[in-house]
């Protein structure tokens, strides 16, 4: 099963809203990590440093697929790749 992340900057990001409501309505399950609280500096260091993002959301979809931003397609790409390889 493919691991899914969004990567949000807290809850005043709508588009990070915006991503985790359309994949919560297309019933996808995935972890939501905070980069905003200091907990997570692990976790902001790897969207910065390993996946060179500077704004959120950022997903995380399994090995090598990753986007920022809301991305309608990308969630419909996701959805598509995950029922194709058989989880949601």
């Amino acid at each position: 099963m493919i691991r899914v992340v969004v990567y949000s900057s807290g809850e005043a990001c709508m588009q990070c809203r915006m991503t985790e409501r359309l994949m919560e309505a297309a019933g996808l399950v995935f972890e939501r990590v905070d980069l905003s609280d200091p907990a997570n500096a692990e976790q902001r260091a790897h969207v910065t440093k390993d996946l060179g993002y500077a704004t959120a959301p950022v997903v995380e979809a399994g090995e090598g697929v990753h986007w920022a931003g809301f991305a309608p397609d990308g969630v419909k790409d996701l959805i598509s790749r995950l029922t194709t390889e058989g989880g949601r």
